[in-house]
Parts: structure tokens; sequence; C-alpha cells
């Protein structure tokens, strides 16, 4: 009977020691997790740093906006964490305080890729992405805004990547008394 009494604590705990062992077999895997759609998109994204120029095409019509070249560059920062995304019409001198040069954040948090838009209205509207099931559009959806919408403010943005040298934006602007304008860029790589 001695001996089944000393027994009984090995049994156990071999059985304990064998259970955390196959309980924490998953946590010791060698493949990495499989990236979320967010992270996908921006990643894809990332692909678009550079300059870019090219057209733009605005709804309603705006005889002070349409199809005047316009000057896209985007850049990785932040140990890659961020996207800069600044536009603004071609040849028009490096004056921000005279001149439209807006300036959009890309991130991820957790598992969802945001935009923030510093806007020439004063104020930093901020949206949500979701995207497209073959991956080549990432659509960007309101969520709220921060600062004065007396003028409006940025409602709605959209990529669409074409190729390695090609990619359209459209960017929805909402005028006070809900008017929404349209932007539509077709963007070379710059040369």
């Amino acid at each position: 009977m001695n001996v089944f009494r000393h027994l009984i604590p090995v049994a156990l705990l071999s059985l304990s020691l064998t259970a955390f062992a196959q309980d924490n077999s998953h946590h010791h895997s060698s493949d990495p997790p499989t990236p979320s759609d967010a992270q996908q998109s921006f990643t894809q994204l990332k692909t678009l740093a550079g300059a870019w120029l090219g057209p733009v095409k605005v709804e309603p019509p705006m005889p002070e906006m349409g199809n005047k070249p316009t000057r896209v560059t985007l850049r990785v920062t932040s140990r890659g964490n961020a996207l800069v995304h600044e536009m603004k019409e071609d040849g028009t001198p490096d004056d921000p305080a005279k001149y439209d040069d807006p300036i959009t954040m890309l991130y991820l948090d957790k598992d969802k890729l945001f935009l923030t838009h510093y806007c020439d209205a004063g104020n930093r509207p901020r949206m949500v992405a979701k995207s497209s099931p073959d991956g080549k559009t990432v659509d960007f959806d309101f969520i709220d805004v921060a600062g004065s919408t007396q003028y409006g403010h940025m409602m709605h943005a959209k990529f669409t990547l074409i190729d390695a040298n090609h990619h359209l934006e459209d960017w929805t602007y909402m005028m006070p008394g809900d008017k929404p304008i349209h932007a539509h860029f077709d963007l070379q790589r710059a040369q």
C-alpha cells in the first residue's frame, strides 16, 4: 500500500506535464500568422511609395479645379508603420500657407487600416478601410471628424491599383449643405 501512495503523485505529475505540453504545442508553430485584410491592404498601399503625376477630373465641374495635373507623393515612414500621402497642383510653389497642400496619414491600428486627412479646410476627418476581394481596391469610409466643418470636410477616399506605375484615387468632399464634390485622379508614376 505504501508503494501506491508514492506512485500516485508521480503519475499525477506525469499526466499534468503531458497535458501542459499538448496544450502549449500550438505556441511553438513555425508558421507565421496569416496577415489580416487590413495588413494586406496596407502592405499593398505601401508599394505606391514615390512620386505620381496625373490629371484630376472633378464632378460637378469646377473651373478652378478640373483637369489640371496634380502631383501626389507617398512616403513610408515611422519604421514602416505609417504612409504619408501629400497632394498639390503641379507647378505650385512650395508655400502651404497660400496653396493647397493636404497631408493624409495611413496607418494600422490592431486589425484595422485607418486614414486621417489633414485638410486645408482646417479639419481632420478619419476613415477606416475595407478591401475588395481582389486586393486591388481599398475603400475608406468616414468615421468622424475633428475640427470645424464650416467649409465642409473629406468624406470618402478610394485607392485602385492598376499596376506598379499606374493607380487611381477617388476623393469625395462634402460641402456645407451635404453637397458632394468628387475628384478622380488618374496617376502615373513620375519619372
